[in-house]
């Protein structure tokens, strides 16, 4: 029997009844209160399955599988320190882990990315400008920098602009680390022979500077060779590991000290080059929130830099190799590449806040 209408009451039955329609024949009839209020439960049920059904409806396709997301377009206005970009081929953001996630530089997306990326560097530098008078209305904006506030000028210029921030900061919107430590598949490699004490590579090298000064007073005690272009003796990209690899130790001295700026100097040029890292940057905890805590030494864990020299130096094989215990479960995992830091906005999309604003985003960062 077709079922075109239904009526709930009617007043010849004197109380409540469904029927069907159009030839009006009683389904149900319910007399009295009671079946009354049983009635509306009943049909309170019937409302919500029928409302989960439609539900499912609208999210599976016709062949039961769910509706394919849809793809989201991140616009990036200017590739960091880098021009031309790099190629961006639709996979880019499925090799690092990311689905339904597009990366593009063309401009002419402005209209209809889902959010519009710009670094602070370029900026700074006068490079770019803000396209304030076509930015679309609610299009998030993205501030990106893995600087230090040391070395982010101008912030002040940005008030009120920009929704999300993309940084080394755990707090960011889109935290993106310079590395992290991963579950080790296999047997770790052995590490390299050492027969060298200390080596630093310093490109930045002022007197002010904190690692500067505690590199001055560790030199008398401590034999520290020092690489990079302050000292002019650059190592190339393929040199660097090999060539820290064999110092028992790793200066992983941050050119500024600042809440969870912890840079390559510790993830590539110490532990995945094999050599302990002696780190200036932020307090341990800080540290210890992503390698553990023996991993590790800590300049804040010494009075002077005479009493550090002499731990360091006096340190014997069955407690240097302790530093390196954590390697049997786990390895470094580099993040380097700028497409697999764009590419964590899409993996952050659906859990960022679409009405925030960053009033003071130079108050925020240098907190």
């Amino acid at each position: 029997m077709a079922v075109s209408v239904w009526s709930l009451g009617n007043p010849e039955l004197g109380g409540w009844g469904l029927w069907l329609s159009p030839r009006r024949q009683p389904l149900f009839a319910w007399h009295g209160p009671t079946q009354r209020l049983r009635a509306l439960v009943s049909l309170a049920g019937v409302a919500l399955l029928m409302a989960l059904w439609l539900l499912w409806l609208l999210q599976s396709s016709p062949g039961g599988a769910p509706m394919p997301q849809p793809t989201l377009t991140i616009l990036i206005w200017h590739w960091p320190f880098t021009y031309p970009p790099p190629e961006l081929p639709s996979n880019t953001c499925t090799s690092y882990g990311v689905a339904r996630c597009h990366l593009s530089t063309n401009r002419s997306l402005l209209a209809t990315a889902d959010a519009v990326v710009f670094h602070h560097r370029e900026l700074r530098d006068g490079r770019i400008r803000l396209p304030l008078a076509e930015r679309p209305r609610g299009q998030p904006w993205v501030w990106a920098s893995m600087e230090s506030p040391s070395n982010s000028h101008g912030l002040s210029d940005f008030r009120g602009i920009f929704n999300w921030v993309l940084s080394y900061r755990r707090d960011s919107d889109i935290f993106v680390p310079y590395g992290r430590l991963e579950p080790r598949e296999g047997p770790a490699p052995p590490l390299p022979p050492k027969d060298r004490v200390a080596a630093w590579v310093v490109s930045n090298f002022r007197e002010r500077q904190r690692r500067v000064q505690l590199y001055r007073q560790l030199a008398p005690h401590l034999q520290v060779d020092v690489f990079g272009r302050a000292n002019r003796r650059p190592l190339c990209a393929s040199c660097l590991l090999p060539t820290v690899s064999r110092y028992r130790f790793y200066l992983s001295f941050e050119n500024s000290q600042h809440r969870d700026y912890i840079t390559e100097k510790l993830w590539r040029n110490a532990l995945a080059a094999g050599a302990v890292p002696v780190v200036l940057g932020p307090p341990r905890a800080t540290y210890e929130a992503f390698v553990p805590p023996d991993a590790f030494v800590h300049v804040d864990d010494f009075g002077s830099a005479r009493e550090l020299a002499a731990f360091l130096t006096g340190m014997n094989e069955s407690s240097y190799r302790r530093y390196f215990a954590w390697r049997d479960r786990l390895r470094v995992r580099l993040v380097e590449d700028w497409r697999e830091r764009f590419c964590a906005i899409c993996a952050r999309y659906p859990h960022l806040p679409r009405s925030q604003v960053y009033q003071d985003l130079q108050g925020w960062f240098q907190s």
